[in-house]
């Protein structure tokens, strides 16, 4: 049972750092930005090229792969979201279509083998029979951090108001003078960056390849959908109620179903509950 608890909370914590990013895009822009896998992957595929080719230190290369994560976001907001502006079914596709645009890209840079990525933080600690690797507790303390610091820029800065306008009203906020224009390409380039980082972790805790891009993407809209789409919070519950059941899953049930149950969860909300379990929400 202590293995499930620490394993659980582990993985619910790379869970939620993997979702904090799409929730932050669908609050503001109201679309389903759904090449965001495509960051992680960018994420990973950047700090293996710099710490593992170049040579460069690990943080400098964390830092690479982030700023690059930010720059896609930044881009794609750009060329492609902003001229399809107001059609949220054309934003959705192209995205996705961009998605496996990328992926190609990436197979023809890097060839289509999965690598080993070194993580961040080496070494093991062991609870017992448990053993933990110090990269995933990093990971879980980052996604903590990073959606305490999130949720206080939202609240207290400038720039995190004018967010907050633009998710409740964008035409309200419009016409009292903010630019929304550059509110949502700020929002983009933050959640490409938090996608970037996301992926470095997540990359590290499983295989880096061209199509690892899919799974954080439904794991991402899994916990967005039950949650309540919009919802930072709502964010954060639900990525460990994903993360515990996946893992309770695979420790006394199959590795095989892993994923079914929350499919289904998925299912059971939109049947039940489409507002998710705390609804649509606003930043």
């Amino acid at each position: 049972m202590l293995q499930v608890l620490i394993q659980g909370f582990l993985l619910s914590g790379l869970y939620a750092l993997i979702a904090v990013g799409f929730t932050l895009i669908f609050s503001v822009g109201r679309v389903l930005n759904l090449a965001y896998g495509a960051y992680l992957m960018l994420g990973g595929y950047a700090y293996f090229y710099s710490v593992q080719t170049l040579g460069m230190p690990k943080l400098p290369g964390f830092l690479f792969a982030t700023g690059m994560g930010a720059l896609a976001g930044v881009l794609m907001y750009r060329l492609l979201v902003k001229r399809l502006k107001g059609d949220q079914v054309a934003v959705e596709i192209s995205t996705l279509i961009l998605a496996v645009v990328i992926q190609a890209g990436v197979v023809l840079v890097f060839n289509d083998s999965s690598k080993i990525l070194h993580p961040i933080v080496g070494g093991v600690w062991r609870i017992g029979s448990t053993t933990i690797t110090n990269n995933i507790l990093v990971a879980m303390v980052a996604s903590w951090i990073i959606l305490g610091g999130l949720l206080l820029f939202v609240k207290k800065t400038h720039v995190g108001r004018a967010m907050q306008a633009v998710s409740m009203d964008a035409k309200g906020a419009r016409i009292s003078g903010i630019n929304t224009d550059r509110v949502n390409m700020m929002t983009w380039a933050i959640s490409g960056a938090l996608g970037s980082v996301a992926g470095v972790f997540f990359a590290s805790y499983t295989q880096l390849n061209p199509s690892m891009w899919v799974a954080p993407l439904i794991i991402a809209v899994a916990v967005v959908i039950v949650g309540g789409i919009g919802s930072i919070v709502g964010t954060l519950i639900v990525a460990h109620i994903i993360g515990f059941m996946e893992i309770i899953t695979t420790t006394f049930i199959a590795a095989e179903l892993r994923g079914v149950f929350t499919m289904l969860l998925i299912i059971g909300v939109l049947v039940i509950r489409p507002q998710g379990l705390f609804g649509r929400g606003d930043l």
